[in-house]
């Protein structure tokens, strides 16, 4: 079974080398094959999963090397693959809700005249995530990394000849270069340390290395997750990257991307574990991330931007479990799972939306669809409802367990922890609670011709004047849309009660991640309750504010913190001020140092230097007579430095 793993990454590979290289011939048959080989890859996961299954628990760990990549003296560089617990559940997740995305995007790109292209493209991002996630070696694995980068790059601008799109492509390729540059430096530093990249050693000579060198990987480690995982300080491109076409969304939210993150902590688990200042870095992003997130969902009247902000949070209560060690690295893994899932679902939804609303993106202009999109209502309303932690749905399960272990970590440190993530709990059913009253609920405000919005220029109103506007006609979308939207809502509901079946999903992932339950303050029924009626405050508060009330065509000023959450909260003005224009003033004063002290120092070295040649020469006059008289002067010298150096 271990030669099997190899085709899991080399399926899609194919598909993407094929449809990008293949020519037009394939435009009509180009969806077909991508698809195809995605579903082939998932349907290799399936055997490999059911062979580890058949192991005893400490021996689930299959590994193939296909050839030495680089081997220089002492520098060794393998291509080869491990599958273990962590990878196969990663394995799983990509290639299967991977796939239902494929086929999603069949009908949503019909009509595009890349659609082959785009499918490549697909096929490319799950490639490079699955080498990502089954590489036995940091530096195989940094492959992959920059695989999904690239792709990312490619399907987010997909639509370049929208300058919002190539522009949010450069954004978010820069940004996470920022976090690639962490990684590459970790990468050096174990190899300068352990003198392998290879999991294995590295991993397992961890605990016999001092402290500072593995504080030192661990935050070059978190600052890579940050740029990838879309962590604070590097989140700014996640908003942005809602230009792509809507499947690109869910496949970068649900699947792939942001994930890489979550995998590359938990998989480095024993450096993070001998590095307790790291571990507190790593908390500290996703208790201010899962915060951050949420905020800047409860602002956001793009219905995309509004899930882009969600899983910027949920992502922030994942890292903020990875960093709690064995308290919570299953926990970060099963709520990464069931978040695919239903954030899956959720775009799927949103796009379904939008296929339905001439891509009406402003949930301002939404209201009442329910009625007219009855499946898309359904499965967006239950990944609603697991999203916010509705009981028996997956989010309750998982988001459940990494409350408990926040306030597991005990302490002052454990309250904060938890009470962060229960404040989290109450947003995220605030702004999702929002979100589907402002879509299915309430008034048609579809109808009326949309208003002139002072932060909206584009917006004509001259179409109202003239009596112009042409109202959408809202529908249910195509079965290649549907179905998988309808398959993705039933593993937001099951899933969660699944893994939670006598621990199943913290078992199987025991032997690679350890488990400590920690000593919680409060009882695991005391968080739960706490956890459901603050989920009943949110949903109330939004009810109070979205329900009753008519949504008003344009967004009242509302408060400062209102307005800065619209802004993203001013991640985008902070990077301008800090880091554009302060490199900018930083780089001219790099400039005027190099003129005036190093080319200052070289130039006048020089001056110098011709200044004493100069004063040299006019002693080299050409008269036999001068010379004699240096020569006569030379020899008395040395004649009276001999005499004074013996004593005469």
């Amino acid at each position: 079974m271990e030669n099997l793993i190899a085709l899991l990454v080399a399926a899609p590979l194919a598909g993407a080398a094929l449809l990008l290289c293949g020519g037009r011939r394939l435009d009509r048959a180009g969806h077909w094959i991508g698809t195809l080989l995605a579903l082939g890859s998932f349907a290799l996961a399936v055997p490999l999963f059911t062979e580890l299954l058949g192991r005893d628990a400490e021996h689930r760990t299959l590994h193939q090397h296909l050839f030495s990549w680089i081997p220089v003296g002492g520098f060794q560089a393998d291509v080869a693959f491990q599958l273990d617990q962590l990878s196969m559940t990663f394995v799983l997740l990509i290639t299967g809700v991977g796939s239902l995305i494929h086929i999603y995007s069949i009908g949503y790109m019909e009509h595009d005249e890349r659609r082959r292209r785009f499918f490549g493209y697909l096929n490319l991002f799950l490639a490079a995530m699955l080498l990502l996630v089954l590489a036995d070696n940091y530096l195989l694995l940094y492959v992959g990394w920059e695989g999904v980068g690239l792709a990312s790059y490619l399907l987010i601008g997909f639509w370049q000849h929208k300058p919002s799109a190539a522009t949010a492509a450069k954004k978010a390729f820069l940004v996470n270069r920022v976090g690639d540059v962490g990684l590459s430096i970790a990468i050096m530093l174990m190899f300068t340390t352990f003198g392998t990249f290879a999991f294995g050693p590295v991993l397992g000579a961890a605990g016999e290395t001092s402290e500072g060198k593995l504080t030192a990987i661990g935050v070059m480690l978190l600052l890579a997750a940050c740029g990838k995982s879309a962590q604070v300080p590097l989140q700014s491109w996640l908003g942005d990257a809602m230009e792509g076409p809507t499947p690109v969304s869910a496949l970068i939210h649900a699947a792939t991307m942001v994930t890489a993150g979550v995998y590359l902590i938990t998989r480095s688990g024993a450096i993070f574990n001998g590095a307790p200042d790291a571990q507190t870095a790593v908390v500290v992003v996703g208790a201010v991330t899962l915060l951050f997130g949420a905020i800047v969902g409860c602002a956001k009247d793009d219905i995309k931007k509004a899930l882009a902000g969600s899983t910027m949070s949920q992502i922030g209560y994942m890292i903020l479990a990875a960093g709690l060690g064995p308290i919570g690295y299953a926990f970060a893994i099963m709520h990464l799972v069931t978040h695919g899932f239903f954030k899956a679902g959720l775009f799927l939804g949103a796009g379904s939306v939008m296929h339905g609303m001439n891509d009406e993106v402003d949930m301002r202009r939404y209201g009442g669809l329910r009625k007219y999109m009855p499946v898309t209502f359904i499965t967006f309303g239950l990944g609603y409802l697991a999203i916010i932690g509705f009981p028996g749905l997956s989010g309750f399960f998982s988001k459940d367990k990494i409350i408990e272990a926040a306030f597991a970590k005990g302490g002052t440190e454990g309250w904060i922890l938890g009470g962060a993530a229960l404040l989290g709990a109450a947003i995220t059913a605030f702004y999702m609670t929002r979100v589907m009253l402002m879509t299915f609920f309430g008034e048609e405000r579809w109808r009326k011709a949309p208003t002139p919005s002072p932060a909206e220029p584009s917006v004509e109103p001259a179409a109202e004047t003239r009596g112009e506007y042409t109202p959408p006609h809202p529908h249910e979308s195509p079965r290649s849309m549907t179905i998988p939207m309808i398959l993705l809502a039933v593993g937001s509901v099951f899933a969660g009660g699944l893994f939670s079946i006598n621990e199943a999903f913290v078992t199987w992932l025991e032997p690679v991640t350890s488990v400590d339950h920690g000593h919680p303050p409060l009882s695991a029924s005391a968080i739960t309750t706490a956890t459901i009626v603050v989920m009943v405050l949110g949903v109330g508060l939004a009810c109070l504010q979205y329900g009753r009330k008519p949504v008003p065509a344009v967004a009242p000023r509302g408060s400062l913190l209102t307005r800065a959450a619209r802004r993203d909260l001013l991640q985008d003005d902070f990077n301008h001020v800090v880091l554009v224009r302060g490199g900018g003033e930083l780089t001219r004063a790099l400039v005027q140092l190099d003129h005036s002290v190093v080319d200052g120092a070289v130039n006048g070295t020089a001056a110098s230097m011709g200044g004493l040649s100069g004063r040299l020469r006019q002693a080299q006059n050409g008269f036999a007579r001068s010379y004699a008289v240096q020569m006569l002067g030379g020899a008395a010298v040395l004649i009276a430095v001999t005499l004074l150096m013996r004593g005469v």
